[in-house]
């Protein structure tokens, strides 16, 4: 009897190799269900972060229970192992100057920006409401560009946020402080209207920014505790990787390498 070739259902059904560790096989379904948290440009980037995350997880899990560390809440029995394992050496005061002069330009005052906006709001899945509010932003910034002394007049009559009671203002902002598209656009305006209309979750807004005052310097007496966070964060991680690499030479661990970038369990 003659087989005749099937084409693709010749062809295994997953690309990737099967990863386990120890004596337990990472199930592919719990791989596909963390790939959502690992997006990447190719779809093997994102699988061997995927797996690799799952991997660091059930190691720390299965050294928690040989540790007797049990219970239902996985996060726990993992905090458990690290704070019982882990050692993290606390930085000295010498480490700490040494890092502050390297990189003294990431200790800086915040940048602080006097705003105010005009919200044209649309929920984010009206279609038709966000363009015919954006319609209407660009009519009236461009009447702001002709009378930019009107602001806080327009705001009053259309903007749909509570700062319309005060012309529009926002006060003073640092980072962090609005959402973060509002804020991916805001922060790299100079003072002065807005040249476009700023998109968020919201809908549509015109800005002005009164007044941007730029961070200034921070002396190291003023930087230390950044400092010794950024110091002991670096330390952590490179503590955790190197735990992590023993767990796995001791348990065994195959399908997936271990040196690829920080996972979030290495963060």
């Amino acid at each position: 009897m003659q087989l005749i070739p099937t084409g693709e259902a010749d062809k295994p059904r997953n690309q990737f190799p099967p990863v386990q560790v120890g004596e337990r096989l990472i199930p592919e379904s719990d791989i596909a269900a963390e790939l959502q948290h690992h997006p990447a440009a190719e779809v093997s980037a994102a699988w061997h972060e995927a797996a690799r995350s799952l991997v660091i997880r059930e190691l720390l899990l299965q050294r928690a229970t040989a540790l007797g560390l049990s219970g239902d809440d996985e996060e726990q029995r993992i905090a458990g192992v690290l704070e019982r394992e882990l050692e993290v050496p606390e930085p000295s005061e010498d480490d700490c100057r040494r890092f502050y002069e390297a990189n003294r330009h990431k200790f800086h005052s915040p940048t602080v920006l006097a705003a105010s906006h005009i919200l044209l709001a649309a929920a984010p899945d009206d279609v038709d409401g966000r363009l015919q509010q954006e319609d209407l932003g660009r009519m009236l910034l461009q009447q702001l560009r002709e009378e930019p002394l009107s602001f806080e007049a327009v705001a009053r009559q259309h903007s749909a946020c509570e700062s319309r009671n005060t012309g529009g203002s926002l006060g003073q902002l640092v980072r962090g402080q609005t959402v973060r598209e509002f804020e991916n656009k805001v922060w790299g305006f100079a003072e002065g209207l807005a040249p476009d209309l700023v998109e968020s979750r919201y809908g549509w807004h015109i800005v002005r920014i009164d007044q941007r005052l730029e961070g200034e310097p921070l002396p190291f007496d003023a930087a230390r505790p950044m400092v010794r966070h950024q110091l002991l964060e670096s330390v952590s991680r490179r503590a955790l990787r190197q735990y992590v690499q023993v767990l796995a030479m001791e348990t065994g661990v195959s399908g997936v390498d271990l040196e690829l970038p920080d996972s979030p369990l290495m963060q």
